[in-house]
């Protein structure tokens, strides 16, 4: 299922449309300074770099914010990724949170439903007690009939009475739930927010733990989750203490685990450092069987895939994030981009992504935020390749890939994929191959020919794709505009099929028959619009040879065309018997060559046309001379 831009229902550039910087092209310039500081000491002499006006000094890096343990050594830099962990979407509340007009409750249901159809097991569904419409929506899931048996429902809640019981109320009725408390533990939250020290903050958590124990008794499908926000810039020693305290508090065990969700809440270190402290946490909390250790990072630095991976490589169990990363600010972790990455890598994601476009429209369409062209594995443009050579190389490659294929007996889709540029087999995701290559002025004859082949059936001899890649660059550049596969296919008709009707030579009531074997006579009535306006005057012109063109070139050479042929190939353009086959010519004449083409349901026809073609580019490129 591919899209492409032009076509595509929602917003945004496609091709044709201005550039961007267009709009802004009377706008003035930035006001930018030049970095004018000396260049550092010891710089080496091939980097130049000049100190810069920016405040950096104003930031103090990680390691002097938090304190980072890795007693015993890393034990995550050797470990191998090789399983899925359990997902966890929140783009129902998190990702929610952070849309400029949240969902209403036909988006909310339309998210879930997706995320279901994908295989989430547990979806965080709301934070019903921020508003009426999350607390309906969980109602609505509770009342509907809408969770299946093995999804878990996730609310969300802060570690207020009021809240909490208003959070329950919202469950009533589901068989299973997963109560989330978050507070916020990082020394400036809890001196500027929070207004408390680390002993009465652990008391205000375990006095909503305690509530949400005692409005969970009896009821053994709901189970707990806690998370120290901002746990990346919280001391180490405080979130065990907590989570170790929650951990006892509500007697969690191998059956009715606790689930410590361990958030990035906002990015300050390179992703190693989130590692450190997930494997930190990871060896020394208690119950260890009892706990499932979730992360949730976010992108502040653009690294949150990183995090994520590196987590789940330091004991991570769990993940949560949003599709394609919406959230506060830089967005939650991308979950689909996570998912992928472990697919590319041999590693079942225990997701369904084979239609990804609809994903996405549907994704689209609940947050009302277009997914950029370019966004990993998703993006409209993300298995496309203008470049000429990137185009040759994937041209190649997939030809390589379907020879394999063939020679192994197996269909293409069960093959190993290994094509050069091509992380993923794009028909992994639901989409063909139409986008995987497409030209502009940056294209070579590489790409060119396999959308020809492609989608057209046009199997161009190498000489050939030379010749028309020129015609191809030629219009990208007088257009600038993006050429289609359409266009190119009607590029090649008027360039090479379409002389042979288009004259000035014309041949009719031509007849080609073997007279004895291995001599053939060709007669046709020859017309010539150059010499009469008309085209209605015609001589009968006829030529023996030892095949049909080259007695057709006799022929011609009687009337004072002397060509000669200096390639020839033909190929039908598809499978069958109907199928119309195609004829390649390059003819010498006049001490230059010259490309045709024709194209028929008779090959002999095909190839008659494509002679023509070819001496009528040549005339007319002897006139233009």
């Amino acid at each position: 299922m591919t899209t492409h831009p032009a076509n595509h229902p929602r917003g945004g550039a496609r091709p044709g449309d201005p550039h961007p910087a267009a709009e802004t092209a009377g706008a003035p310039a930035p006001t930018l300074r030049t970095p004018a500081g000396p260049v550092p000491a010891g710089a080496p002499w091939w980097n130049p770099q000049r100190g810069s006006a920016m405040p950096y000094h104003r930031y103090r890096p990680a390691r002097e914010r938090v304190e980072v343990r890795t007693s015993g050594g890393r034990h995550w830099p050797s470990r191998r990724i090789d399983r899925a962990p359990l997902w966890v979407p929140v783009d129902l509340r998190d990702g929610n949170q952070a849309l400029a007009e949240p969902m209403d409750p036909a988006r909310k249901r339309r998210m879930f439903d997706v995320q279901v159809a994908m295989g989430f097991k547990e979806i965080e569904v709301g934070y019903p007690s921020a508003s009426r419409t999350d607390f309906d929506f969980v109602r609505h899931l509770a009342e509907s009939g809408a969770v299946p048996q093995d999804v878990t429902p996730v609310v969300f809640t802060a570690a207020r009475a009021d809240l909490i019981e208003r959070t329950f109320a919202s469950i009533a009725g589901l068989p299973r739930a997963v109560v989330h408390l978050y507070t916020a533990t990082a020394p400036v939250w809890r001196e500027v927010v929070i207004g408390r020290e680390r002993a009465a903050l652990r008391a205000l958590i375990e006095q909503a733990a305690g509530l949400m124990a005692r409005l969970a008794d009896r009821r053994p499908g709901v189970r707990f989750q806690f998370s120290p926000e901002v746990f990346n810039l919280t001391e180490p020693d405080f979130v065990l203490e907590v989570c170790d305290g929650l951990t006892e508090l509500w007697d969690a065990s191998p059956d009715r685990p606790v689930i410590h969700n361990l958030p990035a809440t906002v990015e300050i270190a390179t992703p190693n450092v989130y590692a450190d402290q997930i494997e930190y946490m990871h060896r020394h909390l208690a119950r260890r069987d009892a706990v499932i250790l979730s992360v949730h990072p976010h992108n502040d630095r653009g690294t949150g895939v990183a995090c994520a991976e590196l987590a789940l490589l330091a004991g991570a169990q769990r993940v949560e994030g949003c599709l394609f990363g919406n959230g506060e600010r830089t967005g939650n972790v991308d979950l689909v981009t996570l998912a992928l990455n472990l697919h590319t890598q041999g590693v079942d994601p225990m997701l369904d992504f084979s239609d990804i476009d609809a994903i996405r429209a549907t994704v689209e369409h609940c947050n009302r935020l277009a997914v950029p062209g370019r966004h990993p594995y998703v993006g409209e443009l993300v298995h496309t390749a203008y470049s000429g050579t990137h185009q040759d190389a994937i041209k190649k490659g997939l030809e390589h890939h379907a020879r394999r294929a063939a020679e192994a007996g197996r269909p293409a889709a069960q093959m190993p994929w290994d094509v050069p540029y091509l992380p993923i087999d794009p028909a992994d995701l639901g989409r063909d191959y139409e986008a995987v290559i497409r030209v502009n002025s940056q294209s070579g004859k590489g790409g060119i020919a396999y959308l020809l082949k492609d989608r057209h059936g046009l199997d161009l001899p190498p000489a050939l794709r030379a010749d028309f890649s020129r015609i191809v660059q030629a219009a990208a550049d007088d257009s600038g505009e993006e050429i289609t596969a359409q266009a190119l296919g009607e590029l090649f008709a008027a360039a090479y099929l379409a002389p042979a009707d288009t004259g000035p030579l014309t041949l009719t009531g031509w007849h080609a028959a073997e007279t004895t074997p291995g001599r053939h006579e060709f007669t046709a009535v020859l017309h010539d619009g150059s010499a009469s306006p008309t085209g209605s005057a015609g001589r009968t012109i006829t030529g023996a040879g030892n095949g049909p063109l080259s007695a057709l070139t006799d022929a011609l050479a009687t009337a004072g065309i002397p060509v000669h042929i200096e390639h020839y190939a033909e190929h039908a353009t598809g499978p069958g018997p109907d199928s119309a086959a195609v004829a390649y010519v390059r003819i010498g004449a006049g001490g230059e060559s010259c490309w045709g083409a024709g194209r028929d349901t008779s090959v002999l026809t095909a190839s008659v046309r494509a002679v023509l073609s070819a001496v009528n580019r040549s005339r007319r490129a002897g006139a233009a001379a």
